[in-house]
């Protein structure tokens, strides 16, 4: 009791007869409250020396590396009319299978002969072509036939004009030859007519010299003639080789001209040929799109278009389908402060909703529900929430991950990075430091640095 009044009543009151008072009066409590705080203080500086595994931690969800294997829309590469439905939400399809069919809707594919039409069409021009290389090869013989004849003709009137240059040769000599006769002839009535002056040569002797000489003037003047005529023939004769030249060359130009006009009507033919062909590929390969199939084997999750009779567009999202094999991996989005902490390789440890856990955070091997994963890739730019995405695959030297994670899920993640004391990761928080702001060197590698 206190005893702070002047009227005590301790003297009336037997204490030790009130087990109450004595505990309360007892001054032993100082002791043991002393003990709790210096208990409470080691302890404390105990658990500030505890190693701590800094860690960021990141929300998540449950995705696929791959992708062929994450949820797919399908699409009508065609517009048409839903005809019938094979399947419905949440039914499983093989690759292959059809899931709906549907009819054409535009009047250029109405005809229910198209693909004959357009096959007859094909074989008509395949014809054509055919017709226009005989043409072709006919063209061809009348060039060779052209050639062999202009080289006849040509030889024919090289034959002649070499003749004709013999004669002229020949009647060169001639008329050389007539010539000199009649200057012979000349000098010799000139002789005869000095001495029939002098008396020595009779008169008839005289006419004779002149009747000669007259003679061989006429022979002379036949020579000439007849030399000029020769002239003038293998003039004739190299015209005409000449003219035979430019017949043949028109001709055999006029034939190839047509031959180059054929090989045009030709290839024209082959590029509608090779039009139709497309062109019958392209409506081969239309009604196969009648029938829309699943690209891969999967889960039917839901439909975008109903009924029966409902017109969809080119390119209209029909229905989502989710592949039925896929490999997990989880992505999760860092602050870009964080960003320069985080490495490909490092691990990571993942919370799956759905799976109870239990997580220290500093103490990643003693919390139990969590699973490994291995930081795959870094995106290299910022997404549209301000954060960078990280992509999770799963770690198989760790524990497998659940089969029955969905495509997805949420996760709650911890990105792990160094052991550090629980005092450093108190006093980082206080002064608002992210992980590992300041390097801490190890004397191992101060001793290389010194040496």
């Amino acid at each position: 009791m206190l005893n702070i009044s002047n009227n005590k009543v301790s003297e009336y009151i037997l204490s030790k007869e009130y087990s109450t008072l004595i505990a309360v009066e007892n001054k032993k409590s100082s002791k043991v409250l002393r003990r709790i705080i210096y208990a409470g203080t080691i302890l404390t500086l105990i658990v500030l020396f505890l190693p701590w595994t800094q860690n960021v931690r990141s929300n998540g969800s449950v995705t696929t590396l791959k992708p062929g294997q994450k949820p797919q829309s399908l699409n009508s590469i065609i517009a048409g009319r839903i005809e019938s439905w094979n399947v419905q939400e949440g039914d499983f399809v093989n690759k292959g299978d059809t899931i709906l069919k549907i009819s054409e809707i535009k009047d250029a594919y109405f005809d229910t002969e198209l693909l004959d039409r357009t096959l007859n069409q094909v074989a008509l021009k395949e014809q054509s072509i055919v017709a226009y290389e005989g043409k072709i090869n006919l063209q061809s013989n009348q060039l060779d036939i052209l050639t062999s004849q202009r080289d006849l003709k040509i030889s024919q009137a090289k034959n002649k004009l070499s003749q004709a240059l013999l004669k002229v040769e020949n009647d060169s000599i001639n008329y050389e030859a007539a010539r000199l006769q009649y200057l012979t002839a000349s000098n010799q009535y000139n002789r005869t007519d000095s001495l029939f002056r002098q008396g020595l040569k009779s008169k008839v002797d005289l006419e004779k010299r002149q009747i000669k000489q007259q003679e061989t003037k006429s022979y002379e003047l036949s020579a000439k003639n007849k030399y000029l005529n020769s002239i003038n023939e293998t003039v004739n004769l190299k015209l005409e080789l000449l003219s035979i030249q430019v017949k043949y060359q028109t001709d055999y130009n006029k034939v190839e001209s047509d031959q180059f006009s054929s090989i045009s009507d030709k290839l024209d033919a082959e590029t509608s040929l090779n039009k139709l062909r497309n062109q019958y590929s392209n409506y081969l390969f239309r009604n196969g799109l009648y029938f829309i199939t699943a690209p891969q084997a999967g889960y039917i999750t839901k439909t975008f278009t109903s009924g029966i009779g409902e017109v969809i567009k080119e390119g209209q999202e029909i229905l989502t389908l989710m592949p039925k094999d896929y490999d997990l991996a989880v992505q999760l989005y860092v602050r870009p402060i964080d960003l320069p902490l985080i490495k490909v390789g490092e691990e990571v440890r993942i919370q799956f909703d759905g799976w109870p856990a239990i997580v220290f955070s500093g103490w990643p091997n003693a919390s139990y529900g969590t699973f490994a994963g291995e930081i795959y890739a870094i995106d290299q730019f910022i997404s549209a929430n301000g954060k960078y995405r990280i992509l999770v695959r799963e770690d198989s030297t760790d524990h497998k991950w659940p089969d029955a994670l969905r495509f997805g899920s949420a996760t709650n993640n911890l990105m792990l990075l160094n052991d550090v004391p629980i005092w450093y990761e108190l006093w980082r928080n206080i002064n608002g430091f992210p992980p590992e702001y300041y390097i801490v060197r190890k004397e191992g590698e101060k001793t290389k640095k010194k040496k």
